[in-house]
């Protein structure tokens, strides 16, 4: 792989303590391993979501009209990104940051070119804000910045090793995934991504990997060849 683009879930960041807001040392921790793959020469872009501060789909949205809720949620990812983007600044990394709202003051508007050309010059490009439009979750905001890229996959991060046929923190013997086709997540309803995105990536013959990013070194593995995690494509 030349060129990938990392989904990483607002959740990653929860600080665990208190169950939501941003824990900086995790923070750090995913910065350290992007660096580590971006040090190899791939071209690194970032989805970040925001549902460690704020989601609008979230039992705290209630009450709140949808497309309010999902504005605010949209903010929450801006948040998210800038931590990450200090984060990975001060271990050497040079990124910008663009949004799907304007916020001039604290990142670039997102630009489908400039972005490219970010990459092309070795920065690594965090995209923020979703698709800048309610109803749409930052899976879509992911396959939707990774097509316009030309990104070679999505590499979903999480916390376990890919993709179970079942919860695999609450059944302990819970079989993983090595492939699976697109599909087969839709038919089974698996949590990979969200139908929208999911049928995107499909559409275009977008491959997906779902790994975890907690186990040291995972990612530098996966973006240079090795069987990593659970792959979604057009065939199984």
């Amino acid at each position: 792989m030349s060129r990938v683009l990392v989904k990483l879930s607002g959740e990653a960041f929860m600080d665990s303590q208190v169950g939501y807001g941003i824990d900086t040392s995790v923070v750090s921790s995913v910065a350290e391993e992007l660096a580590e793959v971006h040090g190899t020469g791939i071209q690194l872009a970032l989805v970040v979501g925001g549902g460690n501060i704020f989601r609008g789909t979230s039992d705290s949205a209630r009450g709140l009209d949808r497309a309010t809720a999902d504005f605010m949620g949209m903010q929450a990812t801006i948040m998210n990104a800038l931590a990450l983007q200090d984060s990975l600044e001060k271990k050497g990394v040079n990124t910008r940051v663009q949004t799907a709202i304007t916020m001039q003051q604290v990142a670039e508007p997102h630009i489908r070119r400039k972005a490219i050309r970010h990459l092309e010059k070795g920065r690594v490009v965090l995209f923020a804000g979703g698709t800048g439009n309610p109803y749409f979750t930052t899976d879509t905001a992911a396959a939707l910045r990774a097509l316009e890229i030309g990104a070679d996959a999505i590499l979903k991060a999480t916390k376990v090793d890919g993709v179970f046929d079942r919860d695999p923190v609450k059944h302990p013997d819970a079989t993983l995934f090595q492939s699976l086709s697109y599909l087969e997540v839709l038919n089974r309803e698996l949590e990979v991504m969200d139908a929208t995105a999911i049928s995107l990536c499909m559409d275009n013959k977008l491959p997906i990997v779902v790994f975890n990013l907690f186990e040291h070194g995972n990612l530098r593995k996966l973006c240079s060849g090795e069987s990593i995690g659970t792959r979604v494509g057009s065939r199984s």
